[in-house]
């Protein structure tokens, strides 16, 4: 079953790192068979919070608001490409995902936390974990965590050196659980 899924990013910082990982994501569920884009939440260029989009009247919120609330509506997956601020959240994306709440509600999500230094995001990984489960989704157990993504992967997203063999070998064990929660949620709903 194909599956759709959608890989949300949120950094708005200038040569963004986490786009290669994003990108790679993408490929990976592509050649897996299953529908995978990005959401960038520079590019959708929401407003700071104010209001959530079920807060507005119906045909009032923002139009860009309106659009993504339809795509989030309609996918199976999220998947959380994560960098590390200062040992927390990037705010780009946490901004774009405050804007929701039942657009996310009862799908899995995983989360796919990365840094230029070695420690690969932990932090952020753990906080996305608490804020994701607390908005109804089912976080996946499994971890993908890049560190020294400038070394792992190229500026086209691709595996590199010892640190994108081992990108490889955890992308397969992290699709693998993300695609069996995903296919357990679609049939449930």
């Amino acid at each position: 079953m194909s599956l759709n899924i959608l890989i949300l990013y949120g950094s708005y910082r200038r040569n963004r790192m986490g786009i290669r990982l994003a990108d790679y994501l993408i490929g990976g569920f592509q050649k897996l068979g299953h529908k995978a884009e990005l959401v960038d939440a520079m590019e959708v260029g929401l407003p700071m919070l104010d209001q959530r989009y079920s807060d507005y009247a119906p045909g009032q919120a923002p139009e860009a608001m309106g659009v993504l609330a339809d795509r989030l509506t309609a996918a199976d997956a999220f998947v959380f490409v994560t960098g590390e601020y200062n040992r927390g959240v990037q705010p780009g994306l946490k901004n774009l995902v405050d804007h929701y709440l039942k657009e996310f509600d009862r799908r899995p999500a995983g989360i796919a936390s990365y840094s230029a230094g070695r420690y690969a995001g932990v932090n952020s990984h753990a906080a996305w974990t608490v804020t994701l489960s607390a908005m109804g989704m089912a976080v996946i157990p499994e971890r993908l965590s890049v560190g020294q993504i400038g070394q792992t992967l190229d500026d086209q997203g691709q595996p590199q050196g010892d640190g994108g063999a081992a990108l490889e070998r955890g992308f397969s064990g992290f699709a693998r659980d993300l695609i069996w929660w995903a296919e357990a949620g679609k049939a449930a709903r």
